[in-house]
């Protein structure tokens, strides 16, 4: 999905012989498999196979069916908010997601329909009593420069607090460009979520 967005090469990044296993040599990265987070495997990643990037985008294994205007539509926010990373969301009724903590919302700036930049994530409802909730789809967009310095900073309180990486950015004052997606990618979260995307994927092939 991610070669198809038309950005630049993809590449899996994993601590793992299994996973290495499954991709091709020229497109498999072998990181530490002790890394706190996919940012600083990312970050490690970076500096082995694509140096002089000045732009890196972070698409977790969980959304393999994300489609790939999405990545397009990252770093369209990213330059058009002219921030430090971006990433995406999706407009649903709160009554969907508002008690489901594994649901992170984001509360956002809007600048117009397409654009904006995020002022807190939360997996909690928020904003409070609002009719629609933005539901955070897992993928950002970094300059060089704000990876390095995010994964070279400690974790923030709020990140500890809400177990969501993206509140370090936040705290260090680094501007989050959103980006508004019409769709919700499938999540694998669990055999019958890797069921569900194996038939999809038999279905576009």
């Amino acid at each position: 999905m991610a070669d198809q967005s038309g950005l630049g090469p993809a590449f899996v990044a994993a601590g793992d012989d299994e996973i290495m296993a499954a991709i091709p040599k020229e497109r498999a990265v072998k990181t530490n498999p002790d890394h706190p987070s996919g940012t600083d495997r990312v970050a490690e990643a970076l500096a082995s196979c694509a140096p002089e990037a000045d732009v890196v985008i972070n698409l977790q294994g969980d959304v393999p069916l994300l489609a790939p205007s999405a990545l397009n539509i990252c770093v369209e926010a990213l330059l058009a908010e002219d921030a430090e990373m971006a990433t995406l969301v999706v407009p649903l009724p709160a009554a969907d997601i508002a008690h489901d903590p594994s649901s992170v919302k984001a509360v956002v700036a809007w600048r117009d329909t397409r654009f904006g930049h995020a002022l807190y994530f939360s997996r909690a409802a928020v904003p409070h009593d609002a009719e629609i909730l933005y539901y955070h789809v897992g993928i950002y967009a970094f300059r060089k420069k704000a990876l390095m310095r995010f994964v070279q900073s400690p974790p923030h309180p709020l990140e500890k607090t809400e177990n969501l990486e993206q509140l370090r950015a936040l705290g260090l004052g680094m501007k989050i460009a959103v980006g508004l997606c019409d769709e919700v990618p499938l999540g694998v979260d669990t055999p019958e979520d890797l069921e569900k995307a194996r038939l999809l994927i038999r279905n576009k092939t």
